[in-house]
């Protein structure tokens, strides 16, 4: 091996466990590709072990019954209107956390992450309430059969009850992100989706004086490993030595900076609101055609996860270097970074899409032997992998817009793609002309692309360059 090959391998080992141990922190400087290395690595890994964690718990609560997987879904579906606050607020606490580090202002940075913190609890309690009373009734609205409610609602119960563990959770670690130390996020993750994985069979199957709970202990499993990470991570915060370091004089309500942490928030609250809340329409058609198809549908999305977070991460990745490089006044050097990060994420699902084509009724079977299920899961992670090299820039331009401080371009795109396009076809195609399934398959893909086109179209037009937060 040449002089060169030993030194660019031993240059790549010294960045990876850099990437794993948080030192480097601002990205405004030196090249651009190892800045987009330091980042996604830490963030590719804390996505796949969420990935991991959801096949796991997936091939778990598959054990249990059909209901049980279907009650999953549904349940999740709903979920998901907590994950658009949660993560609307995490692109305001990040694009604000990313631009102060940007612009070296770190008592600016710790007041912003104190104030997500304060506002995260507040809205989580309010859904816990709601969690807590009305479990039937939400899986009922969703559209699920009479025995389903009754084997699942103690599921949703305790997610929806516990949902300030995910709050919590998802806004740490983008207060962590936005600071450039993308590695507290990933170890937290870590423990986080490893205790999962531990307590999953404990509570679902029962062990020793624990008795056998079914879809409620995969319930019990999530809220009990997210609560010990948010613990680790609110020691890190306090008693660490992260970039953000906060004392207990922090914890002060400072409205000037709530305000504006609310006004860059809103507009990615409302974006993944409207991304959600027609995931949850589309959960509901398939919800029409019974338990075996929704079954197949929650696993096939479950594996398709696999290979999105990864790139979510590398998105993520891409919406720190917008932010910190436009505080530092580098706009070209933030374009610059969002579209070799583009390049990355592209080359990584045009593989996976490859792969899914070609074997998904093999990954499907690792699952479930019921053949409907396998059918119908098969044929939606082929028609959603086709479209994955779009998928690829589509979440990383739209991540940066967020990481510009710009979550109102996104939230437009959404809006049309979504709302004006993905569900009056998914209607049109599986109940109107009557194409089933596939219909829904195919809407979301094509929007998917759809959001590509339009915000690739937005990002070369420049505005979110000169974005103030």
């Amino acid at each position: 091996m040449s002089t060169n090959n030993q030194l660019t391998i031993k240059s790549i080992f010294k960045h990876f466990i850099a990437t794993l141990t948080g030192k480097e922190q601002n990205f405004t400087t030196g090249s651009i590709r190892k800045a987009v290395f330091m980042l996604s690595i830490p963030m590719i890994f804390e996505m796949l072990g969420e990935s991991i964690f959801a096949l796991v718990d997936i091939f778990y609560v598959s054990r249990v019954s059909v209901n049980a997987v279907a009650t999953v879904g549904l349940t999740e579906s709903v979920l998901t209107l907590v994950y658009a606050i949660a993560i609307g607020l995490c692109m305001g606490a990040a694009a604000i956390v990313s631009r102060r580090t940007g612009e070296k202002d770190q008592e600016g940075a710790k007041q912003a992450a104190v104030q997500v913190i304060f506002l995260g609890v507040s809205i989580s309690i309010l859904i816990s309430v709601i969690g807590i009373l009305f479990p039937r009734e939400i899986l009922g609205f969703m559209g699920g059969e009479a025995d389903l409610i009754e084997e699942g609602y103690g599921y949703t119960q305790i997610l929806l009850g516990g949902n300030i563990t995910v709050m919590l959770l998802f806004l740490i670690n983008a207060i962590f992100r936005g600071a450039g130390n993308a590695s507290i996020a990933m170890w937290t993750l870590i423990l986080s989706n490893g205790l999962n994985i531990i307590l999953d069979p404990i509570f679902i199957f029962g062990f020793g004086p624990i008795p056998a709970f079914g879809v409620e202990g995969a319930a019990i499993a999530t809220t009990t490993g997210r609560g010990v990470a948010v613990i680790a991570q609110l020691f890190v915060l306090f008693r660490g030595n992260s970039y953000i370091k906060i004392g207990f004089k922090d914890l002060v309500f400072r409205t000037k900076v709530m305000l504006n942490l609310i006004k860059v928030s809103l507009g990615g609250i409302f974006q993944f609101f409207i991304g959600t809340s027609s995931w949850v329409i589309l959960m509901m058609i398939m919800a029409t055609f019974g338990s075996d198809v929704l079954a197949g549908y929650t696993i096939a999305i479950r594996i398709m996860m696999f290979t999105l977070m990864p790139a979510w991460g590398m998105s993520n990745a891409a919406a720190t270097l917008v932010g910190q490089n436009l505080g530092a006044k580098k706009p070209e050097r933030a374009e610059q970074s969002v579209w070799k990060t583009g390049k990355y994420a592209a080359i990584f699902m045009g593989t996976v899409s490859v792969i899914y084509l070609i074997f998904a009724e093999t990954f499907l079977s690792w699952f479930t032997k019921n053949p409907i299920v396998i059918e119908n899961g098969a044929v939606c992670l082929q028609i959603i992998a086709a479209g994955y090299l779009a998928y690829a820039y589509g979440m990383v331009v739209i991540q940066s817009f967020n990481g510009s401080g710009d979550t109102y371009t996104p939230t437009l795109i959404n809006f049309i793609c979504f709302w004006l396009f993905q569900l009056p076809f998914a209607y049109l195609m599986a109940v109107v002309l009557d194409y089933g399934p596939i219909g829904v398959f195919w809407a979301i893909t094509l929007a998917e692309i759809l959001i590509a086109i339009i915000g690739i179209w937005f990002f070369r037009k420049g505005k979110w360059k000169t974005m103030k937060v």
